[in-house]
């Protein structure tokens, strides 16, 4: 366990134990906080290395650009060892080119997305994680609903056919 210096109130100081698992758990924190939340890619420099470090900043800022009001909750983080697993909740208006899409201004929201973590050396090296893109999609009208067979989008629409095989 490590200590640090916490300070509850100016000119009081309390010094609290830091388990190396929260110290992770406090990494995923601050990327989906303060990278994802406040737009702050700076902070990877902080909280990531390598090649996950330079994933992130492509991969968060072109997000960002699709969907400005992109918001990541932090549902659940559980951490063993250099492994953190967390369970957020997104939500966001796509306002510009996602996937070579364009913007439908219709939104997404509490879309689940399971991440698995790896730190080394008090950093993020990677990641993987599974999304369900398929709910997302539909709630921007970029696939069908279940049941249906069209496909509407500000800018087309597509009707699906069944073959035998499906009917």
């Amino acid at each position: 366990m490590r200590l640090r210096d916490v300070r509850n109130h100016p000119g009081v100081s309390l010094v609290v134990a830091s388990s190396p698992t929260e110290e992770n758990k406090n990494l995923v924190r601050r990327l989906i906080q303060e990278a994802v939340g406040q737009r702050n890619l700076d902070v990877l420099n902080e909280v990531a290395a390598g090649k996950f470090a330079r994933a992130a900043r492509r991969w968060v800022q072109p997000f960002q650009g699709a969907f400005p009001d992109f918001e990541m909750e932090i549902v659940d983080l559980i951490a063993e060892g250099d492994r953190v697993v967390g369970h957020f909740r997104c939500s966001g208006t796509h306002r510009g080119e996602w996937l070579g899409l364009p913007a439908t201004g219709r939104r997404f929201e509490r879309v689940d997305e399971i991440y698995v973590f790896d730190i080394r050396d008090g950093k993020l090296v990677s990641a993987v994680g599974v999304e369900d893109n398929l709910t997302r999609m539909r709630q921007l009208g970029i696939v069908p609903v279940a049941g249906s067979t069209e496909l509407v989008s500000p800018h087309r629409t597509a009707h699906h056919t069944p073959d035998r095989g499906e009917l």
